[in-house]
């Protein structure tokens, strides 16, 4: 699994970098860890164009199984942008885990209905 942390106009600070690993560390907990095509790309930085205070971004893209899930989200601190988007990313790739468990169990049945009844059906 290869992961990529891009800063834009944004210092990364080694508190935040920890705090950024552990989340990771999350979404890895659900990926197969012996896929080497498994890859997440985390952008994080300071927007522009706000007119009071700092707003934050966090956007994590995470392609598996040669599908791309992307999670972009801004909030007034760092770690609250790297949370929700974490949030959403989980999300994401626990509805593509069901559909595929779904998708398995029903072809698994009409198996199982085939060689039960011999395709008369």
């Amino acid at each position: 699994m290869e992961t990529r942390i891009k800063t834009t106009d944004y210092q990364l600070v080694p508190e935040a970098e920890a705090y950024l690993q552990d989340r990771l560390a999350m979404i890895e907990k659900l990926l197969d860890s012996s896929d080497t095509a498994t890859r997440i790309d985390v952008e994080l930085g300071r927007s522009t164009g706000h007119k009071s205070g700092d707003v934050y971004f966090a956007e994590i893209n995470l392609l598996v199984d040669g599908n791309s899930m992307r999670a972009t989200v801004h909030a007034e601190n760092i770690n609250a942008a790297i949370d929700e988007a974490k949030d959403e990313i989980l999300n994401q790739l626990r509805k593509h885990k069901q559909f595929h468990r779904r998708v398995l169990r029903k072809g698994g049945a009409a198996l199982k209905r085939f060689v039960r009844f011999g395709g008369s059906e």
